[in-house]
């Protein structure tokens, strides 16, 4: 600038000279246009610097207003840069809403680049295969994930098909789909399918533990039926094959009719809790069955009146807790007890009990006696009449009505089992408006 400066005074300088050689006339003229061209050149390049400068400053300060057409053309570009950044800030936020979405999907995301190494994943995929995003980005993923069944898929697979394995920890079942992504670029996405799994191989189970069920008693009526036709038998011998079709057709009349019952919970609304029914009654019904069943061949105890009423289905509880007793009265041998009891309290709510005497279960089948089909004594059971189906009935009306089935035993000691209703669904007292009176099963015994 400095240089530019002095150029000018030089010239305005020898125009002077000049004019003084020329003569007057016309030596002011040109003095006078030189210097104004001189003074016009260097304030122009003075603006032009000041712009120029401005433009490769950091920190967005404003244009410096210098007049002129620098300060016209500093004013539009101060205006476009101003445009640039705000479409560049909105396409961040876009950018950023965007792996925000990615990131909180239930599914994982994996980005491979060109080389197959980890370009980005969002946390669902992290978790998924234990990678940490920060330390492990630009690692070759066949270094991480060295499940052979997911490095052939990823090198040599049907990409447009997923593949189903068991994550690095071993605690899921992943369905992992690997995408073509941009110009040599991949797609991992991976989906938990544990419950899935696991759902569809109860329901395998299911299936084969009903047929053969019903395939059992279904063939032993056939080879009774076969002899009935082609063997010469007594009456004796025709009668005694008579009572025990009877029995496997009762066998499988209560197989039938739980497997009905079990679709009919798993197929109906919760009960209402507004849906109020005398726990008496209930229990009325509950025992004289349970007297019934024993004749005579166990001490059966349930609680007074109660003065109690529940929310909810009143036919599902009674089947619930019937289940229980004749479960105590089947595996209690003769001689024993049962008691049935109530308790309650504000804040754990009602309790329905039923505490036996009888063989027990051990500790290890405890936690998979809810389970359908399952049995400790599986001959055990079907002589005694039970189709493997009670405890996951009972657990089942339990959760309905938001409660829990808890169970208590001790192999040849007996065991306990406790129906827990939330306080919601139960009144006592006064709440539960009048009492019903002595219980029908009181009245028969002579109570």
């Amino acid at each position: 600038m400095l240089t530019r400066i002095v150029v000018a005074i030089c010239a305005t300088a020898g125009a002077g000279a000049l004019a003084v050689w020329l003569g007057a006339g016309i030596g002011m003229s040109l003095v006078a246009g030189a210097l104004a061209a001189g003074a016009l050149a260097a304030g122009d390049a003075w603006r032009g610097r000041r712009v120029a400068r401005w433009l490769h400053e950091p920190g967005g300060r404003p244009a410096p207003r210098v007049g002129g057409l620098w300060s016209e053309i500093a004013y539009r570009a101060e205006r476009a840069l101003r445009e640039s950044q705000q479409a560049a800030h909105a396409e961040r936020n876009r950018l950023d809403q965007f792996l925000a979405a990615i990131d909180a999907s239930p599914n994982g995301v994996l980005l491979l680049d060109t080389l197959d190494q980890i370009a980005w994943c969002n946390a669902k995929a992290a978790d998924h295969f234990g990678i940490d995003p920060a330390r492990d980005r630009l690692q070759p993923v066949t270094n991480l994930i060295r499940i052979p069944a997911f490095v052939a898929h990823l090198h040599g697979g049907r990409l447009d098909e997923p593949v189903l394995l068991r994550n690095p920890a071993g605690a899921a079942t992943l369905s992992v789909t690997v995408r073509p992504f941009d110009v040599g670029m991949k797609l991992v996405l991976s989906h938990d399918v544990t419950a899935h799994e696991r759902a569809e191989s109860m329901r395998r189970d299911f299936v084969a533990n009903v047929s053969h069920e019903i395939r059992t008693p279904l063939t032993v009526l056939a080879g009774f039926v076969d002899s009935m036709r082609k063997l010469p038998l007594s009456d004796a011998e025709r009668q005694q094959m008579l009572t025990l079709m009877a029995q496997q057709t009762d066998r499988m009349g209560a197989l039938v009719g739980d497997l009905l019952t079990l679709a009919r919970l798993d197929g109906s609304p919760r009960p209402p809790p507004d849906a109020w029914f005398a726990l008496d009654a209930l229990l009325g019904a509950v025992e004289i069955d349970a007297l019934a069943l024993s004749a005579g061949r166990h001490t059966i105890a349930f609680p007074p009146v109660t003065d109690v009423r529940i929310a909810g289905s009143e036919a599902e509880l009674r089947s619930a807790l019937g289940n229980l007793v004749s479960n105590a009265v089947r595996y209690t041998p003769e001689g024993g007890r049962i008691d049935v009891d109530w308790t309650f309290d504000a804040e754990h709510g009602g309790v329905l009990g039923v505490r036996d005497t009888g063989i027990g279960v051990a500790r290890e089948h405890l936690g998979r006696l809810t389970e359908r089909f399952y049995r400790v004594d599986g001959g055990r059971s079907r002589d005694s009449g039970g189709t493997g189906l009670g405890l996951a009935i009972v657990k089942h009306v339990a959760q309905r009505h938001g409660g829990t089935l808890d169970i208590a035993s001790q192999l040849g000691r007996g065991s306990t089992f406790r129906i827990v209703l939330p306080p919601a669904r139960v009144r006592v007292g006064n709440a539960a408006g009048s009492s019903a009176g002595p219980r029908l099963a009181d009245a028969l015994v002579g109570r």
